[in-house]
């Protein structure tokens, strides 16, 4: 009896699909296992993270630290062309050379521009490369009208419900006071270090650093010193700001984001607005920030971010840990999650966002100029000449001129995790604070070190304090304070940091 052609077929058909589907339940399983390995190899690297003996910190006196703090606070050092402050960076010195009586004694004092500090502790091996510790005297201005907001007037140093409240007690002066606290406690014990130590304290950090750090650097580069490594303000020792993770992540910045401001500008016809040409020159502008922003640069999980993602990923819970572990099959996904928030989008790509719109006097004038500021932080990797491209191929077919404002600032070198100066950060955070994991980080703002890349290699942005989400609105804004205990414990830190660096 002849076989029939449709029952024929499924014969045929069946053992190739169950081939096929045989092929399909392998590879899923290979690529299960793939993703395994890679998050069991995470998870060893990460383990091996925090294989330091704990060894308790230097003691501290806090409310005495507290008070020395208070009184720096109370100072109103905010940078001005005219220098209307000078007397209170000057009383800001006096309060330095008082506490720390010391550290005057046994390190060289100099001045650099107006009001900034260099100090230089010699080391006992002149061959031993030398190293700088780095913060600022600065502060930013309270916001007007909002001074009636604070629980503590902004520059009353007040020490209440165990903070330390004001203006730079957390930006910057708490890294100043601790550093030269730190340095008080072991020049008076008789240490010297092994490599001298720079300690470099700016005083217009906040207005760009071109009359404090940057003369600085080109002084040691005069004096062609080589640093084997900068430690400056930056990012911190985050509790729960890194998504799945229930440790804290002391993100130390390796690199931190250009700077550039574009300006939009079209011209158009002016006149009474009774009889308008078809596009005002405020509608061409419009249109053209409303294009930019809509196409901003290219989003990427690369470089400081993914090793960031990477060293914390054996910390996550969950279904993120595999995430996390598994990048190279995974990252749109991830991708596209971070774009969703503002921290961590500005992570992944150069960011984007109109500021500032000039244009009319009257409303029924029109104005013959309107131009629009945009501004750019740059991510490394990205140039300033790239984004001003983009931006232009953006507006192709737009009658608008592209042109850039003069502070410019390209996106800094990317310092290496694997060098023994990276580790004697993360070691030494490690003995204080076992329980803290460590991880590079991009830092999103500015700071005075971009100064030093001509004299160091190894830049890191970092400063020993803990914070949790609510603190960060306190930088720049309302209620500025600092915990004694989160002070003292930045206190040990650099203390415990220059005994180890003498291993370096």
């Amino acid at each position: 009896m002849p076989t029939h052609p449709a029952r024929a077929m499924r014969g045929r058909l069946l053992p190739r699909l169950a081939l096929t589907l045989l092929a399909a339940v392998l590879a899923l399983a290979c690529l299960a296992a793939i993703m395994a390995w890679h998050t069991w190899r995470l998870g060893q690297s990460g383990a091996q993270q925090g294989a330091v003996p704990a060894r308790p910190g230097a003691s501290v006196d806090g409310l005495a630290v507290a008070r020395r703090l208070s009184l720096a606070v109370q100072q109103p050092t905010i940078w001005s062309p005219k220098d209307e402050h000078a007397a209170a960076f000057e009383a800001l010195h006096q309060h330095l050379r008082t506490s720390f009586p010391h550290t005057h004694a046994t390190l060289k004092r100099q001045a650099f521009g107006r009001h900034a500090l260099l100090y230089t502790w010699i080391g006992r091996d002149p061959q031993a490369q030398p190293i700088a510790l780095m913060a600022h005297q600065d502060v930013v201005p309270v916001a007007p009208g909002t001074e009636k907001d604070w629980q503590q007037p902004p520059f009353s140093g007040a020490i209440q419900d165990g903070f330390v409240w004001g203006r730079g007690a957390w930006d910057d002066k708490g890294n100043v006071m601790a550093i030269m606290e730190a340095v008080e406690m072991l020049a008076q014990a008789g240490f010297q270090p092994r490599q001298t130590i720079y300690l470099v304290f700016g005083a217009d950090e906040e207005v760009g650093g071109q009359d404090g750090a940057q003369l600085i650097a080109q002084w040691l580069q005069q004096q062609k010193v080589r640093l084997r490594f900068v430690m400056d303000e930056g990012l911190l020792i985050t509790q729960g700001m890194v998504p799945g993770v229930r440790k804290p992540v002391a993100l130390i910045g390796l690199a931190e984001k250009g700077y550039l401001t574009l300006r939009l500008s079209a011209k158009g016809q002016p006149g009474h607005t009774s009889m308008p040409p078809m596009r005002s020159a405020i509608g061409v502008v419009s249109e053209a920030v409303t294009r930019v922003e809509a196409h901003q640069m290219p989003a990427r999980l690369s470089g400081l971010p993914r090793e960031m993602f990477e060293a914390v990923a054996p910390e996550v819970q969950g279904l993120n840990r595999w995430l996390l572990s598994n990048l190279w099959l995974t990252e749109p996904l991830v991708v596209s999650q971070l774009q969703k928030s503002p921290s961590t989008n500005a992570m992944l790509r150069t960011t984007t966002v109109a500021t500032v719109f000039q244009a009319g006097e009257r409303e029924n004038v029109l104005p013959g100029v309107a131009s629009a500021l945009v501004n750019f932080r740059l991510l490394p990797g990205d140039s300033s000449a790239q984004v001003q491209q983009h931006v232009q191929q953006v507006l192709a077919g737009l009658d608008v001129q592209v042109t850039h404002e003069p502070q410019v600032t390209e996106a800094s070198p990317v310092s290496s995790a694997s060098t023994p100066a990276y580790g004697l950060l993360a070691r030494t955070l490690r003995e204080l604070q076992p329980d803290v994991v460590v991880a590079p980080g991009l830092l999103v703002g500015g700071t005075d070190s971009r100064h030093f890349a001509a004299v160091s290699e190894s830049i890191f942005r970092f400063s020993p304090v803990h914070a949790t989400p609510p603190d960060l609105a306190r930088f720049h804004g309302t209620n500025e304070r600092i915990g004694i205990d989160n002070y003292v414990q930045m206190i040990q830190f650099y203390e415990r940091l220059l005994h180890n660096a003498d291993q370096l």
